[in-house]
C-alpha cells in the first residue's frame, strides 16, 4: 500500500479543486490512496462565511469520478439539512465510501469551531482494499475516549487529518510538534493500526501551520516525516499485511 500525505496550503475559499486536483494527478499511477489535510477544500479560519462556503456532497462530485484512480481522502466543511460539519471523506472506486464529522470541536484559545460547527456523534469503521480503514479529525484524537474506541476496534490504518498552527516553541523546538507524536505514537501501539498524519502548512488570518506530516508504524515509531512549514507531498509504502502476531511482536520489540 502505497499512501501519497499532500502537505499543502489550500486557499481560505472554496476554490480549491484544481489545487486537489494537481495533487491527485502527479501520484494517480503511483500511489493507492492520497490523503490531504483538515479542511483541505475551504481553509481554517472560515468564521461566518461557513454557511456559504460549506459543500452539498453532491458538490463533490469531481473526487469520486478522481477515485477511479486513487482513493481519495480529502477534509471539507459539508452541510446536511440545516447542519454544517467539518468532514472527512473518503472516495474509493467511483463513490463516496464513508464520511466523518469531526467529534470534539475545540471552542478555546484560537480555536472557535464550536460556534460554527455541529459535532459528529460517532467514530465509524470502514472496508478499502487496504482492510480495516478509520479516520478522524484533528482534535478527536486528543481525546482519551476516541483513542479507546481506536484501540477496541483495531484498524489496519487510521487516518488523521489535522489544521494544526505551530505553537510552544521550547529550546527552539516545536512542542505542539512533540505533544502531537506521543497521541499518535500512543495510538499506533494500543491499537497495532498504522497511523498516517496528515497537517497543513501555510498561513491564515495571523495562524502558521506548521505540517510535519507523518506515518506511525504499530511499534509507535515514526516510518516516514514530512518537512516543517513547508509545501511538500510524500509518498511511503506501508505494509498491510501485516499478521497480529507480527504487529504485537513489532511493539514489544
Amino acid at each position: 500500500m502505497i499512501v501519497a500525505l499532500s502537505q499543502i496550503s489550500p486557499k481560505l475559499s472554496r476554490d480549491n479543486f484544481d489545487l486537489h486536483e494537481e495533487e491527485i494527478n502527479k501520484v494517480k499511477d503511483k500511489a493507492d490512496v492520497i490523503v490531504f489535510p483538515e479542511l483541505s477544500m475551504n481553509g481554517y479560519t472560515l468564521m461566518d462565511s461557513v454557511y456559504e462556503d460549506a459543500f452539498d456532497l453532491e458538490e463533490l462530485a469531481k473526487f469520486e469520478a478522481w477515485s477511479q484512480d486513487i482513493d481519495i481522502l480529502i477534509g471539507a466543511v459539508t452541510k446536511e439539512s440545516h447542519k454544517i460539519y467539518n468532514s472527512a471523506l473518503y472516495f474509493s472506486k467511483g463513490k463516496l465510501l464513508s464520511i466523518h464529522h469531526k467529534n470534539n470541536l475545540p471552542n478555546y484559545g484560537m480555536f472557535q469551531e464550536a460556534r460554527f460547527f455541529f459535532a459528529g456523534d460517532s467514530i465509524e469503521t470502514f472496508q478499502t482494499a487496504f482492510g480495516k480503514t478509520m479516520m478522524v479529525v484533528c482534535e478527536d484524537l486528543w481525546r482519551s475516549s476516541t483513542i479507546d474506541i481506536v484501540s477496541k476496534e483495531k484498524p489496519d490504518v487510521l487516518f488523521v487529518i489535522a489544521n494544526s498552527p505551530a505553537r510552544d516553541f521550547d529550546d527552539g523546538m516545536l512542542g505542539i510538534e512533540k505533544q502531537w507524536t506521543r497521541i499518535l505514537s500512543t495510538t499506533a501501539i494500543l491499537s497495532g493500526a498504522h497511523v498516517v498524519f496528515v497537517n497543513r502548512v501555510g498561513f491564515e488570518d495571523g495562524l502558521g501551520f506548521w505540517g510535519g506530516s507523518k506515518v506511525i508504524n504499530p511499534s509507535g515509531k515514526i516510518a516516514s516525516e514530512s518537512a516543517l512549514f513547508e509545501k511538500e507531498q510524500q509518498l511511503t509504502t506501508i505494509d498491510r499485511n501485516l499478521s497480529s502476531v507480527q504487529k504485537y511482536l513489532l511493539r514489544t520489540h
